[in-house]
């Protein structure tokens, strides 16, 4: 990936001036959520691809719809039950007296989406209010740990195979001339494999036979098209790649959800295949509005680190809830 010389700080979301990141999670359980706290007056944008999301306020962040301001994005496992997540950290910024004011309260706006880690852990323990409030007191603007953290601690890649790959969570940033900061942030965890830009398999479906070897999930689908099946029944609806894009440009509504439909490209060449039936693929894009920049370069941006951020979900997750990942 040819990027500018100038090498950002940290290398993930919170090179972007204003937004901090938070983690909380519970490894019994095996899940947890993961929020990017926003500074004033973001504009926030999303594009849902995939055929099984799980989501809440994302039709707010379409064009000719009332509030263009976004107070948080939260991303978390637990699948539907997870968005229960978003109830904390609600009750966190309203404290800070942050949310879009009516006549008689301040409603924050948490734009949320979820995977789903049920098969790992403690399937009877989601994350839960407590749980998003206590990733909002954890958030900081400093490096953000990466990996089996947060909403990637049960998150796994490559289930066709009923053996996956670790999954995670992975962050990139790229600073460009002018000041303009782009970051993305990811929870990986999809149907297919993460492959790198080489095409090599960086994280997928292993041979039960030989772990150490990953199976295409291309020449899978083609063994489940043969014996008539669109894939293993056990595997429905539980993937879901689900990230956010940042960046401090100057972007109206319309241009924020161009750039979260741009940034799907990146999502596309890292994860093999992508937006299926049975992914919730969604991306969030924020803009913070303090440079002037041109909405194509940014979009372009937002996918390079999309893709970077999706790979490093998985080269930084290790083996934890029983998924093969990399070794501590």
């Amino acid at each position: 990936m040819n990027l500018p010389p100038e090498a950002p700080p940290h290398d993930d979301l919170t090179d972007v001036p204003g937004f901090a990141v938070g983690h909380a999670h519970d490894l019994e359980a095996v899940t947890g959520c993961t929020v990017v706290l926003c500074p004033p007056q973001t504009v926030g944008g999303v594009d849902q691809r995939g055929g099984a999301p799980g989501t809440r306020e994302t039709d707010l962040l379409r064009p000719m719809h009332l509030v263009h301001q976004v107070d948080a994005v939260l991303l978390t496992g637990g699948s539907a039950f997870g968005l229960a997540a978003a109830d904390g950290v609600m009750t966190w910024l309203e404290g800070q007296g942050r949310g879009y004011r009516t006549q008689e309260a301040v409603v924050p706006i948490v734009p949320t989406a979820v995977i789903y880690d049920l098969g790992v852990g403690r399937r009877d323990r989601r994350p839960d209010a407590p749980m998003g409030f206590a990733a909002c007191q954890n958030a900081t603007t400093g490096i953000i740990p990466l990996g089996s953290v947060g909403a990637g601690t049960g998150a796994a890649v490559g289930k066709l195979s009923g053996m996956p790959s670790k999954g995670g969570v992975g962050s990139a940033s790229v600073h460009l001339p002018g000041g303009l900061v782009i970051g993305a942030l990811f929870v990986v965890n999809a149907l297919g494999e993460v492959i790198g830009e080489d095409g090599t398999i960086l994280a997928g479906a292993r041979d039960p036979g030989n772990p150490e070897v990953f199976m295409p999930s291309l020449d899978l689908l083609r063994q489940f098209h043969q014996m008539q099946l669109e894939t293993p029944p056990q595997n429905r609806g539980s993937h879901t790649v689900i990230g956010v894009v940042a960046t401090n440009a100057r972007l109206n509504k319309e241009e924020t959800n161009k750039v979260a439909q741009m940034a799907h490209d990146g999502l596309a060449r890292a994860v093999r295949p992508a937006h299926t039936l049975f992914d919730g693929d969604t991306i969030f894009a924020l803009a913070s509005g303090e440079v002037s920049a041109n909405v194509n370069l940014v979009g372009a941006y937002a996918a390079e680190v999309s893709a970077v951020a999706i790979r490093k979900g998985v080269i930084q997750a290790h083996t934890f809830g029983g998924v093969p990942g990399k070794e501590r």
